[in-house]
């Protein structure tokens, strides 16, 4: 399976056409590869993961996205640096902490405050859009 054909675009397919995609940890993978390669993706979240851009082909430049991490360490630091040197309106927003699965409340490693946080920064950025 070619990097552009995958399971992932077939179940967004019947989607409306401006669509903002989020992604946590593993399903980053997804979230970014449909906001670069789906031609009427409006906005994207990933939250403590990303890969560099180039992996999906360059970000498009109207597709604004925001990388949620933890601030120590910051997961895939050097991953969201360049993705945010590369695409126009990127910005990479750290939380005090160094949980992976911060905003997960099911996980041990929740973080009430850093997933508020999350939230509060994530409604900001859709409500722009």
């Amino acid at each position: 399976m070619s990097r552009s054909s995958s399971t992932p675009a077939r179940a967004v397919a019947d989607l409306p056409a401006a669509v903002t995609f989020l992604g946590f940890s593993l399903s980053v993978l997804n979230a970014q590869k449909l906001a670069q390669t789906r031609p009427s993706a409006r906005s994207t979240v990933l939250v403590s993961s990303c890969v560099p851009a180039p992996y999906f082909g360059p970000w498009p430049t109207e597709v604004p996205v925001r990388i949620h991490a933890m601030d120590d360490p910051v997961f895939h630091a050097e991953a969201a640096h360049a993705l945010v040197e590369q695409a126009p309106d990127a910005e990479l927003c750290l939380h005090p902490g160094d949980r992976h699965y911060f905003a997960d409340s099911s996980s041990p490693s929740y973080d009430s405050e850093a997933a508020g946080l999350l939230l509060r920064r994530t409604a900001t950025f859709l409500r722009a859009r």
